[in-house]
């Protein structure tokens, strides 16, 4: 098999990726091999990719394959395996593995067990053509879904959905969502299924122009200081998905007293203000069940992906419009045969 294999993390004009020849894995026990058709390519794997995490032990080994949204088909089965059968269309999200024994694992909170094992930083992961997945936390993907579309399902949608979920929220509120990219782009669409009326705030005009297309009820540019001070205190809830201190300041200073905020990135903050009762809750991916809502969801044709299609021999060129900020909202990479 080929992959796109990280030996020593760098910037992304160093050319840290290599694609190359590397042997195919053999699903162990309770393990199923994905012959992978897409992945998505996510703001994390750039972070990786670049050494931004470095000191907090990821990527866990070297050489790895990054990647954490995926899809394809079963190639093979590990001992065990029985939900599964060969050519069975699947997806795997960050969540690799977990222990099923902790406080988080027994109560449906699996994204938060200590011991997780993440897909592409703790082991090979979808930039490739074949991938190991356990079955566990492998994903049937419905018959009607399209396998590159259905990739950003496995982060942004789950992402998204786990961050819409945490909020009460439904006809007559106001969502601002900030940070309109490949999560954004599906938190609108979770919002707008609520019965809210979503406002989406960015910088960028093709997400603005994508997040109206996908029901977003009016955009707000975020750089006009005007329509900023226009929308000041009107949300009676804010999802924010750019890692930005500046964004969080100006989510903030959207939401209404009372108003909660969920974010699915790192914030911080100069002041939290008691008195205006406002609520921060901080929101990781989501769980099983969840993610099977999000997959229905898909089916049912209640919300879909923005895809922009590379050959996963591609995988720098994708990364390079990413951290450009060149993408309408997702770049996923295909392996050739599909």
């Amino acid at each position: 098999m080929h992959a796109n294999q990280l030996l020593t993390p760098a910037p992304l004009v160093d050319n840290p990726l290599r694609w190359a020849e590397t042997d195919r894995p053999e699903p162990g026990p309770g393990q199923i091999l994905m012959e992978v058709v897409a992945c998505g390519v996510c703001r994390s794997n750039l972070h990786m990719i670049e050494g931004d995490w470095v000191d907090g032990g990821v990527p866990a080994i070297s050489p790895i394959v990054p990647g954490h949204e995926v899809t394809g088909r079963v190639a093979a089965l590990g001992e065990g395996v029985t939900e599964f059968a060969v050519g069975d269309p699947v997806g795997v999200q960050p969540l690799w593995w977990t222990c099923e024994e902790c406080e988080f694992c027994t109560t449906g909170r699996e994204q938060l067990c200590h011991q997780r094992i993440i897909t592409g930083e703790h082991v090979d992961g979808g930039y490739g053509q074949f991938m190991l997945a356990h079955a566990a936390h492998t994903y049937a993907v419905p018959e009607a879904l399209d396998l590159v579309e259905a990739a950003p399902l496995f982060c942004p949608g789950i992402t998204a959905y786990g961050a819409v979920d945490k909020l009460d929220v439904g006809p007559g509120s106001v969502v601002a969502v900030f940070g309109l990219g490949g999560v954004g782009h599906m938190a609108v669409q979770m919002a707008v299924l609520t019965g809210a009326e979503v406002v989406a705030v960015g910088r960028t005009q093709a997400h603005l122009d994508v997040a109206l297309e996908l029901g977003a009820a009016r955009s707000v540019d975020s750089t006009d200081p005007d329509a900023m001070a226009a929308i000041a205190g009107t949300a009676d809830a804010v999802l924010t998905f750019a890692g930005s201190d500046a964004v969080t300041a100006q989510a903030l200073q959207t939401l209404k007293w009372g108003g909660t905020l969920v974010n699915g990135v790192p914030i911080k903050l100069d002041e939290f203000h008691f008195n205006t009762g406002q609520t921060i809750k901080g929101s990781l991916l989501g769980n099983r069940d969840q993610m099977r809502t999000v997959l229905q969801l898909a089916a049912e044709g209640k919300i879909r992906t923005v895809v922009e299609r590379f050959s996963m021999e591609q995988a720098e060129q994708a990364l390079e419009r990413l951290a450009a900020g060149s993408l309408r909202s997702r770049a996923v990479l295909v392996n050739e045969h599909e």
